[in-house]
């Protein structure tokens, strides 16, 4: 029979599993609470959850205590000492406050308990270990591994896998020393001082995100003088232009990255720069061989593309295409603009984080504490977005990178044995720079929805400007929003504040800040390369320790291939209709599509500009 209150446990367990009678799951269930091994923790066969995490008796207390959470203010928390001191965590450069999160001392205990009773320990050991954490495909997810030293030992399937790791990062660092030294020069014999990045998804969001941060640190900008990075990624052809602007066929570098070398909108691109590179080398045999390299694994694709396989630098399948920018995904283009000591500070920093996630305990571990009080503040205290506001424009493009970090790999309404959630799990990310975003959406934060916030600030600045006359210097001004605004949320300001201030009755409630709304800050030293490595891992993490917690898949992502499947079939009825001129097949869509395809179509293509 299935377990009360089990949602059909029985029918998930193999056959040759005990039934929960045998178990000793709970033959009833008073109401208000779980049915729970007796165990505190979860039992897993082969790595899945036996329970879904939120049949458990760690689950249901939390859902009993968001009642004394609702009754306490941030006002009043922020005002224990002991508790503000005891919320904070430092490691090597970093200092993690989570004392505006609405939790008291208790919640953090029950947290705890909750990540012993989903084996979080143990799910950590295998994910770093070479475990096939990834169940649906098979697969280990192991980018640690790209950061390892040469000296670890981490395998896969039985091999250890850092030899093959440390094998492509000499080669890329003797491939990038060749090109910035000038050693490598294009087929008229200029040197190759410019670069076009072509990938899509993991393949550009986060080596763009690095490329960004060190734009403006002294010395990735002195290593990077009179070079050129371009990313291409979107298949609109105006990104086409916007890379090309600018750039010489005879001093341009192409980077094709695609493990398949299949991506329907890279490859699109890269014929398209393909093209752009023979044209303007007038038709030279080596246009494509001295031109263009590939980050791939397909290489008899990456021949008959006419590159030179031995100029294409792999990477595994246990390497997702959101955690592979410390592969030779990111390690290339970013050797390529800053050189590789630049990039080995960087893999320095995801080292170090790595090593802090697998050795600190849970309560001074930062990207665990991170992840916990993401759970509590998505599936318990409901809070379904949250933001990322780095007081640092470098970090530009660092939001647009943790959304797909984050969404793509817990953007799941599932668990990892295919049983549907009856939880919510995964948040939707946004974010943008300070003091930018105060000036867009924080209306919203302070006034609107709950949003939690992660602010992220440095007490040096990449690029110091103190003017005469100026009461503080430019990032003092920057750094001042920094620490106000989390009090400003956690606080708010009241009608009687209001009322003290004269503010006139009638917009007393509009005036009205309700406070309570929780937020945690990162400071670090200053953005170097090595303190970005060490900020993206501590993300990565988040979203790993979040997933294992929920109990889902965060190494998949099956929700990208419907909408790429459809796009095969209108991509065919356009190149169809195109070349014969008739009208589409509308018995083959809905009348909306149908119709909208019709309207396209009418609408004559104008001639190619490339």
């Amino acid at each position: 029979a299935d377990c009360p209150g089990g949602k059909g446990i029985s029918k998930r367990l193999p056959a040759n599993f005990p039934r929960p009678s045998e178990t000793g799951c709970a033959v009833s269930v008073p109401p208000g609470q779980s049915a729970a091994f007796p165990s505190n923790q979860l039992k897993t066969v082969d790595g899945v959850n036996m329970l879904l995490i939120s049949q458990t008796e760690a689950w249901g207390a939390l859902k009993a205590h968001v009642a004394a959470i609702e009754k306490a203010h941030l006002k009043d928390l922020l005002k224990d000492a002991d508790r503000c001191k005891l919320m904070t965590s430092d490691v090597q450069g970093i200092h993690f406050d989570y004392s505006r999160q609405r939790a008291t001392l208790e919640t953090l205990d029950l947290l705890m308990k909750l990540a012993d009773t989903a084996n979080l320990s143990q799910k950590i050991k295998d994910f770093a270990s070479g475990k096939k954490v990834n169940p649906t495909e098979k697969r280990a997810a192991l980018h640690i591994a790209l950061r390892s030293k040469p000296d670890q030992v981490i395998e896969v399937d039985g091999e250890n896998v850092v030899p093959a790791v440390h094998q492509v990062l000499q080669k890329i660092k003797q491939f990038s020393d060749q090109i910035r030294s000038g050693k490598w020069v294009g087929v008229t014999g200029k040197p190759l001082t410019d670069v076009i990045s072509i990938g899509i998804g993991g393949s550009y969001l986060g080596p763009e995100f690095v490329f960004e941060a060190l734009r403006y640190e002294p010395k990735a900008k002195a290593a990077a003088q009179g070079r050129k990075l371009r990313f291409l990624a979107n298949v609109d052809p105006v990104d086409v232009a916007r890379a090309l602007d600018g750039m010489n066929p005879e001093t341009t570098l192409v980077v094709v990255v695609s493990k398949t070398f299949t991506t329907a909108e890279t490859m699109l691109n890269a014929r398209t720069i393909r093209k752009w590179l023979i044209d303007g080398l007038k038709g030279h045999p080596d246009a494509v061989s001295k031109h263009m390299v590939a980050v791939s694994t397909a290489l008899p694709l990456v021949k008959d593309f006419g590159i030179d396989p031995n100029n294409a630098f792999g990477f595994w399948d246990w390497v997702g295409g959101r955690y592979s920018v410390s592969s030779a995904v990111g390690v290339v283009p970013l050797s390529l603009q800053y050189g590789f000591d630049t990039v080995e500070q960087f893999l320095a920093g995801l080292r170090n984080i790595d090593e802090h996630f697998l050795s600190a305990p849970f309560r001074s571990n930062i990207p665990v504490l991170m992840g916990l009080l993401g759970v509590w503040n998505s599936s318990f205290l409901h809070c379904a977005t949250r933001a990322l506001l780095p007081y640092a424009q470098a970090l530009l493009k660092f939001a647009p990178h943790i959304q797909q970090v984050d969404m793509e790999s817990n953007g799941k309404r599932v668990a990892l044995d295919g049983t549907e959630l009856d939880f919510e799990a995964g948040e939707i990310n946004f974010g943008e720079p300070g003091t930018n975003g105060q000036h867009s959406f924080y209306q919203l934060v302070h006034q609107g929805r709950v949003v939690p916030c992660d602010f992220v600030g440095f007490c040096q600045s990449q690029f110091p400007v103190e003017l005469p006359g100026e009461p503080v210097s430019n990032h003092d001004e920057l750094m001042s929003n920094f620490f106000a605004q989390p009090d400003a949320l956690a606080y708010g300001k009241g009608p009687a504040e209001l009322k003290a201030e004269g503010v006139a009755e009638s917009l007393i409630s509009h005036k009205t800040f309700p406070g309570n709304r929780p937020s945690s800050s990162l400071l670090l030293q200053r953005l170097d390369a090595f303190q970005v490595g060490q900020l993206l891992a501590i993300f990565e993490h988040r979203t790993v320790v979040e997933g294992f917690v929920w109990g889902i898949n965060s190494f998949d992502q099956w929700g990208v291939e419907l909408g790429k499947s459809l796009a095969t079939k209108v991509r065919k009825e356009l190149s169809k209709s195109r070349s014969t001129g008739n009208a589409i097949d509308a018995a083959a869509y809905n009348p909306s599509t149908a119709a909208l395809l019709t309207r396209y179509l009418q609408s004559k293509a104008p001639a190619s500009l490339l």
